[in-house]
């Protein structure tokens, strides 16, 4: 396991670190509070033996002052197998807790909120998966990692935004024809587009059958889809690239495949987030634009200074945004919001995470 980020310890020194970061970001009497939380956070962190991971869409002052580890799922999914800590804080959804409470079951795993909703995990169900495979038997089902504990135990892989087309491709390798891909609707397009596969969108008719199921003559390889999709990433459209390529001409767009395809067919790269990230390090010159939550794009560019980031994004996930400082400390204070995951399902999950962590 990696050795995780060190931050400032006293309360000025952890000011002065959010500061030169964030000073264009957080107003000043804000920095100082948070500055505070922040070390009281660490400090019981290190009192109470537990390692807090951070996802890429955390607000910037926790981003840059509590994980010890941070990345997207795919990348904190490994940190969460690997920690050898008394309790884990995921700094999340309650998804991607419940993914490190089956990868790491003898820790406690906490989510400093109470709920830790997900547009895209509340959009499928075990039922559907179900049913999905009762409709096309024999078909493996892939499950985005943004979804439930219980549609993991149903599925034979999970992916992440950064593998899926790993894993996809691997499956046809294997000879299958049809893939079962669930719950992102617009993942599952991209992923389509990327594999040479032609996607499928089966669903209800409203008295008991289905629409839209039907296999295609001739052999081709297939995706069956879902019609789940982020409320987030559904909302960038291509006219925002156009808006913008027309004020900045030279500006470099980046797009999460969780955006609609036509989005991402306009712009110059598409990748999870550690993959923006990547190519942001690799390119470090010109104007950016990221199409993600938009705490991302603040993050990188308090990281990266020299990097020009269009901030012209005002879309936030409702429900990364439940989990800030105040929280995180009353969660690691009082132990609260505790995830637990029933063994028989953690058990039939972990089997379809680890070949997700196995594909890379």
């Amino acid at each position: 396991m990696r050795p995780p980020i060190r931050y400032p310890e006293t309360p000025g020194a952890m000011y002065e670190h959010l500061k030169s970061l964030l000073a264009d970001v957080v107003l000043d009497y804000k920095l100082k509070q948070k500055a505070e939380i922040a070390c009281e956070i660490n400090r019981l962190k290190r009192q109470k033996g537990a390692v807090i991971l951070g996802h890429n869409y955390m607000e910037p002052a926790l981003y840059h002052s509590i994980p010890d580890y941070t990345g997207d799922s795919l990348f904190l999914s490994r940190m969460a197998a690997e920690a050898e800590a008394r309790i884990v804080v995921f700094c999340g959804v309650r998804f991607m807790a419940e993914t490190a409470k089956i990868l790491n079951p003898s820790a406690k795993v906490l989510l400093p909120s109470s709920k830790g909703g997900c547009s895209l995990a509340e959009g499928v169900t075990a039922a559907d998966i179900r049913d999905l495979r009762k409709l096309h038997p024999g078909a493996p089902v892939v499950s985005y990692v943004n979804c439930y504990a219980e549609v993991k135990a149903e599925s034979d892989y999970c992916c992440t935004s950064a593998n899926a087309a790993t894993v996809v491709k691997a499956l046809l390798a294997q000879g299958h024809r049809r893939i079962i891909f669930v719950p992102d609707h617009y993942l599952a397009a991209n992923t389509a587009r990327e594999t040479g596969t032609r996607l499928i969108l089966p669903e209800r008719d409203g008295v008991g059958g289905w629409r839209n199921a039907e296999i295609p003559p001739g052999g081709e390889p297939v995706i069956i889809g879902w019609r789940a999709r982020c409320e987030v990433h559904e909302r960038f459209t291509v006219k925002d690239i156009e808006n913008a390529r027309r004020e900045f001409p030279d500006v470099i767009v980046l797009a999460h495949p969780e955006c609609h395809p036509d989005v991402v067919a306009a712009a110059d790269f598409s990748g999870s987030t550690s993959q923006m990230l990547k190519y942001l390090e690799e390119h470090p010159r010109g104007r950016y634009l990221l199409l993600t939550e938009c705490s991302m794009a603040d993050n990188i560019a308090s990281r990266h200074p020299d990097r020009r980031m269009l901030r012209l994004c005002s879309l936030r996930c409702p429900h990364m945004q439940e989990v800030t400082l105040e929280e995180t400390l009353e969660s690691l204070r009082q132990e609260r919001y505790e995830i637990d995951v029933p063994a028989d399902i953690g058990g039939r999950a972990r089997t379809a995470l680890d070949r997700m962590i196995a594909t890379g």
